[in-house]
């Protein structure tokens, strides 16, 4: 099969490989003949298209002529538009139903003293502010030799905010590091300040309410002689507390997923972002969670959420995101729909309606349980929308500060990039994953060849419950690729 047209109702269809011009295709009993090359990932039209006519794909419009479109032209930027607009307002038009509950399957993870369950045991370095942020990496490379028994390695997770701030974005990053202070997949933690800073350690310490203080320790550097070694002397008893966890059977419905994309392409739809769509179905129906995010990556396909929402709160709450984000847009004075980026359209994306309804596939078929601020933890299990922009290191950082143990992570063009959790890398396309080994971790391109969605969801759920047993590691874990990025917003002082 050299193309594929999507939905009944599409009148385009994809490439699956480069075609050329003058080439006849047989699409749903329709001879096409077309009239240039057409790349890889990207449409042609199956029916004429007059100006301002829409331009379907996956059953709904991705924008709209530009100019009259021929049967077998190629469609791309050069003659559809978004059809999309400002603030709008949405009627709730209930649409859901709940995946049937399934016996959970159980990995093997780490289970902590508040009844949270981590996948890795590590000891994280926090920094209150950027001005340590050398001092951590020291301190991370020095407290390696605790990397030892169960626990898995020492961490430093650097950013330049924690001063000079003020309002939300000071409260931004004070909340996403106190998630991560909380996160399970940290058996011991070191808050590291520096002193004089904005995000000062009892404003933390009074944001995150009760900790444990055998997991977690705080340190001043300008209040000790030598930071370095008094660190080091915490990170020692911080192994001693976290080297008494050890792997236990617990049910898949622990987890709490992340779901994010980046670098996507005319593929995305089709293959990667399904198949975690599945997989977010299966986990939830055995009780389990994850989280959709990049809300600018909903605009387009926003009311296939809506009506999933569980309720009319929760609808209202998914309205408030969408135009919440809108209006965050045109305060700066930026246009709202000013994506998708050069690789997208490289790689056939056309629209941000095109490119969202290939993203939000990612959140499967299952109900919206809730929406959450920025950093917020989970607290219903299911589906969750997240308030956090589509920028992929800003939004995978998002999803684990509110409790994500790890992040999957489509892709059609690749990234290096990880995030502070096991960050998957699941290819779009089977050409990346060949090429970009030292990137991928799984190839969902498989799908473009025939294999069925069952039996590859089966095997990537599989692969998920090692991952999370620490059976293996994904490609970002044994690259030592980690980035923490928080979200800003306002004035810097």
């Amino acid at each position: 099969m050299k193309a594929m047209k999507i939905h009944a109702a599409d009148n385009v269809a994809v490439a699956l490989e480069g075609l050329k011009g003058g080439e006849a295709l047989e699409i749903g009993g329709q001879s096409i003949r077309l009239l240039g090359d057409i790349p890889a990932g990207h449409k042609f039209c199956l029916h004429p298209i007059k100006t301002g006519e829409p331009v379907i794909k996956y059953g709904f419009p991705i924008g709209r002529a530009q100019k009259a479109i021929a049967s077998g032209e190629h469609v791309h930027t050069h003659n559809i538009v978004t059809g999309l607009g400002e603030l709008l307002e949405y009627q709730y038009e209930p649409n859901f139903k709940k995946p049937a509950a399934r016996m959970p399957g159980t990995f093997q993870g780490y289970r902590r003293p508040d009844d949270q369950v981590g996948i890795r045991n590590e000891i994280w370095i926090i920094p209150s502010v950027g001005c340590v942020n050398m001092v951590a990496k020291n301190i991370e490379k020095q407290a390696q030799k605790y990397a030892a028994g169960t626990v898995e390695g020492v961490y430093a997770f650097t950013h330049p905010y924690g001063c000079s701030q003020m309002g939300e974005d000071h409260a931004n990053t004070r909340d996403a590091l106190c998630g991560l202070v909380r996160h399970p997949n940290a058996g011991g933690v070191l808050v590291l300040g520096l002193g004089c800073e904005a995000n000062q350690i009892s404003g933390m310490q009074q944001a995150l309410g009760e900790y444990d203080e055998r997991r977690v320790k705080f340190l001043v550097c300008q209040e000790v002689e030598d930071e370095e070694q008094a660190a080091l002397s915490l990170i020692a008893e911080l192994a001693e507390y976290a080297g008494s966890f050890h792997r236990e059977p617990v049910p898949m419905s622990e987890l709490i997923v992340g779901l994010k994309c980046g670098g996507s392409d005319g593929f995305s739809g089709l293959t990667a972002n399904p198949l975690v769509g599945a997989f977010s179905d299966r986990l939830i129906a055995e009780g389990g969670t994850t989280i959709l995010t990049e809300v600018p990556e909903m605009f387009g396909a926003e009311t296939i959420l809506m009506n999933r929402c569980r309720t009319p709160e929760v609808f209202q709450k998914t309205v408030s995101l969408i135009n919440d984000f809108k209006d965050y847009f045109m305060r700066h004075g930026q246009v709202i729909y000013e994506n998708p980026s050069p690789g997208n359209k490289a790689g056939g994306i056309s629209t941000l309606e095109d490119k969202s309804l290939g993203c939000t596939q990612k959140g499967g078929s299952a109900p919206v349980e809730d929406v959450l601020r920025y950093t917020e933890p989970v607290k219903h299990r299911g589906l969750n929308l997240l308030q956090a922009p589509g920028n992929d290191l800003v939004a995978s950082s998002a999803e684990a500060a509110s409790g994500a143990q790890l992040v999957l992570f489509t892709t059609g063009r690749g990234t290096p990039f990880g995030s502070p959790v096991p960050t998957v890398k699941i290819s779009t396309n089977s050409m990346l994953y060949a090429r970009k080994k030292n990137w991928i971790d799984f190839d969902a391109g498989r799908l473009l060849t025939g294999e069925p969605m069952e039996q590859l969801c089966e095997e990537f759920y599989e692969y998920v419950r090692a991952l999370a047993s620490g059976e293996i590691k994904t490609r970002t874990e044994t690259e030592g690729m980690r980035d923490l990025a928080i979200f800003k917003n306002g004035v810097t002082l």
